[in-house]
């Protein structure tokens, strides 16, 4: 039998998972600027994309190469700069966004832009984890302390538990993105309502993205 986790191990583990997916950070909190900006499919493309992201890191910690990551400075620089610049691009973006009002509820393809939208939203959901070290570094130390060395297959128990934390990211997350939709599908029929939500959505990035370029390991 391959090596994993014990049960108890496993439900302990995704009850810490469900508690940090709703402590509020960068991530849950993009979701649920999207989601208010956007419609709730949308804030949804960005969820399954945030997922992608970890499943990026997860492999890495299983691979060993996370502790390589974190042993080097050059390289945490050089990715909390570029996620500071994406974070502050999307900020520049929603400060610049005109205000239109829709009569139905956003939230469908045409919300999203139809599958071009949506796969720049999963891709949106994707940079943004890949592009913040901390996930990376948070991940080389949490996730170890879930596993057994004395079964062996240390990679193995790191995927399955990187597989059962993004379960219940994307149960939290999508609830985020569910209600935070339909909460702005009300303002988006208020042109001054979407045009507030647009700044302060684009100072919410403005200072995520000031946050990672000042984070230090």
């Amino acid at each position: 039998m391959a090596p994993m986790p014990s049960i108890e191990t496993l439900i302990a583990f995704f009850g810490v998972s469900v508690l940090l997916a709703l402590t509020p950070g960068p991530d849950n909190i993009f979701v649920l600027l999207q989601s208010a900006q956007r419609g709730w499919r949308a804030g949804m493309c960005v969820v399954l994309g945030l997922c992608l992201g970890l499943v990026g890191h997860t492999a890495a910690v299983a691979l060993g190469l996370a502790a390589v990551f974190a042993a080097s400075g050059m390289a945490f620089t050089v990715l909390k700069v570029v996620g500071a610049a994406y974070l502050a691009w999307l900020a520049w973006g929603a400060l610049r966004a005109p205000a239109s009002v829709h009569e139905a509820p956003p939230g469908g393809a045409a919300a999203a832009g139809g599958n071009g939208g949506a796969l720049r939203m999963v891709g949106r959901g994707v940079v943004m984890n890949l592009t913040n070290p901390k996930v990376l570094v948070f991940f080389l130390a949490f996730l170890p302390q879930f596993a057994d060395p004395a079964q062996g297959g240390m990679a193995r128990q790191i995927m399955l538990l990187g597989l059962v934390f993004m379960l219940a990211t994307l149960l939290v997350f999508g609830a985020i993105a569910c209600f935070s939709g339909a909460f702005g599908a009300l303002l988006q029929r208020s042109a001054r309502a979407q045009r507030l939500l647009n700044r302060v959505a684009g100072l919410v990035f403005l200072g995520l993205a000031l946050r990672l370029a000042t984070a230090q390991r």
